[in-house]
């Protein structure tokens, strides 16, 4: 696995203009969606930014897979995603908390060692 992609897979936030080119749609149509299906919550920073974690990513793969490629319509993507949730919440939740106190680990170690140069 070359560096850029190491680097992309622990990257714990994408902003809306990423996602966007990852799956080939509009913002426009990313906003829209977010409205239309509850499940897709990306936060926000201060600036109002979207912020899309892997479990967003990961609905919103199975909405571009049902509306897209399936040719469902809106309406028929959320009774399919109601029916058979693909994503498991409470273990993508866990993900996120563990990634992110590694994150907050290891920039704390880094500044442990740089104080004591």
């Amino acid at each position: 696995m070359a560096v850029n992609e190491k680097e992309e897979t622990e990257k714990l936030y994408y902003s809306i203009g990423e996602v966007s080119e990852l799956f080939d749609l509009n913002a426009s149509t990313i906003r829209f969606w977010e409205k239309e299906f509850e499940m897709l919550s990306p936060t926000k920073n201060k600036k109002g930014n979207r912020l899309f974690t892997k479990k967003d990513m990961d609905y919103l793969a199975q909405i571009v897979e049902l509306v897209k490629h399936q040719g469902f319509t809106i309406q028929g993507a959320k009774e399919q995603l109601k029916a058979k949730p693909a994503v498991k919440k409470g273990s993508s939740a866990n993900e996120e908390v563990i990634a992110k106190l590694k994150e907050i680990k290891s920039k704390l170690i880094d500044l442990g060692n740089n104080h004591s140069d």
